[in-house]
């Protein structure tokens, strides 16, 4: 059984902006005083288009469900399960960048999927409705995690043991599957689908950037099928590692 991770400085700095936000923002000022700063805030795609809100983009993983608390706890507690390993291994700084692209993007292939959905279908409830919430950028933090530490056992449902890169899989594949079947209404699954596919081509491209970078400064390329994608981005650290370069996930 793995211990428990700490809070991380950049893990704990959002989780208290996270529960700030829906506390005095959300459930004190919006709720008591009948203000919606859902729709100020959260990604409203009519508002991002028509009056060019765009600072939704951003602002929109820092609010949750008033009505539903579970919806903040689970997703501070995932951020704090895979958050602080990941900043642990990676650093605050690229740790930030890489949390927030995931929520920007996640954001922005929700904007993109229901605007089609909208020219096409005339969908006014997810046109008109503010999507909230950090599942976007947790979804990204999951799919590094199935990366980094794929080998190791969790349990899922806490009953079945597998490695996290099924654990991972398996999430990706239930989302997919409750997008077809048409069961999501009132899920950003295109949300959690975009940050996952954001932080895919995030790591890809960083990856190639880096791996270009080191072969420029004189490195030799390593052997090996397919993608290699690099763990440690400490250019001390790879610097020192035996002169054989970055080291990489598998």
């Amino acid at each position: 059984m793995q211990n428990i991770m700490p809070l991380t400085p950049v893990v704990k700095w959002l989780v208290i902006a996270n529960v700030a936000t829906w506390l005095v923002l959300q459930v004190i000022i919006g709720k008591f005083l009948g203000w919606r700063p859902d729709v100020v805030f959260g990604l409203v795609p009519s508002q991002v288009f028509e009056n060019f809100f765009l600072w939704q983009l951003f602002t929109y993983m820092f609010l949750h469900s008033v009505s539903s608390p579970f919806h903040l706890l689970l997703n501070m507690l995932m951020l704090w399960w895979l958050g602080s390993e990941l900043e642990q291994r990676w650093g605050p700084k690229f740790f930030t960048i890489y949390y927030l692209i995931c929520g920007i993007g996640g954001g922005v292939i929700y904007l993109v999927a229901h605007t089609t959905l909208f020219i096409f279908n005339k969908d006014l409830s997810a046109w008109n409705s503010p999507v909230v919430g950090a599942s976007g950028a947790i979804f990204g933090l999951l799919l590094a995690y199935g990366i980094l530490f794929g080998e190791r056992v969790l349990h899922f449902l806490m009953l079945f043991p597998m490695k996290a890169k099924y654990f991972v899989l398996i999430l990706a594949a239930m989302e997919i599957a409750t997008l077809i079947g048409g069961a999501g209404d009132g899920v950003a699954i295109f949300c959690h689908l975009g940050g996952l596919i954001t932080g895919y081509l995030f790591l890809l491209l960083y990856t190639r950037f880096q791996q270009s970078r080191w072969r420029k400064q004189g490195g030799t390329r390593r052997s090996g099928r397919g993608l290699r994608l690099v763990v440690n981005n400490d250019e001390k650290k790879n610097e020192s590692n035996d002169g054989k370069g970055p080291r990489y996930w598998n």
